[in-house]
């Protein structure tokens, strides 16, 4: 039996092959009889063997981990969570282990996991952009680490991206207030500094102001507490809205728990942006614009392993649509 923690040494003679035939598999080379892939698996399983990844790294050609780095706003939040499924899905067949963290809207945090993520050598970035600018990845990345945003464009620093309709979906939610007499429909949305925010606003605008409607606006909610707290406060105002937009997930589970609060679920009409788990079983069910974060999660993980691949054409905007769900609460009547 080996003593302390087994090397490859250790493995090669327990499998009864070359030391070169244990690297080859242990890095994921096909050139190695199945045979002997069994011997060494068997061989790794039971010496519990760990590969140490850099010494891995430093004998491969390519230079390569087989990581990938994937920084969401919050891994907490039922659309990240999602989309982080999506990227393993994707990741797994191709032996590509993801390396995921939460930036929490931080600019700095942003930062912070790039420079961390390039310090592990990860071979390229999945990034929800919470800066402004992300012209800093220039300095932070060496020279050929592919990154692909997802959600939110960036700024300063190419890249694929992968979109949903915001202002679309947006506007489709509100024409669908009014196409049920609404005439009165307010906006909550979450911080103006978020791209997607500003886009769901937009698409809020454009239709109230075409309609002739008065718009109310009630921005910078980024968690139920807030969004139930600024819900409260319209609903009890002196002349109410009789619809609301809510234009992020978290917004509209604070926006329900008021309307529940008030006993006005089935007074006041709701559409939400991004679908939440168990929104078709509450009383009325949550009407949304549903977003489809798994299958943005897909393209981004595609584009990125074909960058690796040494995809090298001009970078693309993939654009995933939006489905507006009636299931209630959207068709209460003006």
């Amino acid at each position: 039996m080996t003593q302390g923690r087994p090397t490859m040494n250790d493995v090669a003679r327990s499998a009864g092959v070359s030391l070169k035939t244990v690297s080859r598999v242990v890095n994921g080379e096909t050139t190695v009889a199945p045979a002997l892939v069994a011997r060494v698996r068997e061989a790794v399983a039971s010496l519990h063997y760990r590969p140490h990844l850099g010494a891995s790294m430093l004998r491969r050609n390519d230079r390569r981990t087989s990581t990938i780095g994937l920084l969401l706003t919050d891994v907490g939040n039922p659309f990240s969570a999602m989309l982080h499924r999506a990227v393993e899905d994707e990741a797994r067949p191709r032996g590509v282990y993801v390396l995921t963290g939460s930036l929490d809207e931080d600019p700095d945090r942003e930062r912070e996991l790039v420079r961390a993520f390039a310090r592990r050598h990860a071979d390229g970035l999945i990034l929800v952009p919470a800066g402004p600018d992300q012209g800093y990845l220039a300095l932070e990345l060496p020279d050929g680490v592919p990154v692909v945003f997802v959600d939110r464009p960036a700024a300063g620093f190419p890249g694929d991206t992968v979109l949903t309709g915001n202002a679309a979906g947006a506007a489709e939610a509100v024409r669908h207030l009014i196409g049920y007499g609404h005439r009165h429909i307010a906006y909550l949305g979450d911080l103006a500094r978020i791209a997607t925010a500003r886009r769901r606003l937009r698409g809020y605008l454009g239709v109230v102001e075409d309609a002739g409607l008065p718009p109310t606006v009630v921005g910078g909610l980024h968690d139920t507490a807030a969004a139930e707290a600024s819900t409260l406060d319209l609903l009890r105002r002196t002349q109410p809205p009789t619809a609301l937009f809510t234009a992020q997930n978290l917004i509209t589970i604070g926006a329900v728990r008021a309307l529940r609060r008030l006993g006005l679920q089935h007074a006041v009409a709701l559409v939400g942006f991004d679908d939440f788990p168990l929104a078709d079983l509450l009383d009325p069910g949550v009407t949304v614009v549903a977003q489809d974060p798994a299958e943005m999660g897909r393209a981004a993980a595609r584009a990125l392993l074909k960058r690796m691949d040494g995809h090298t054409a001009e970078p693309r905007e993939i654009r995933i649509p939006t489905t507006l769900i009636p299931r209630g609460s959207g068709e209460i009547p003006g």
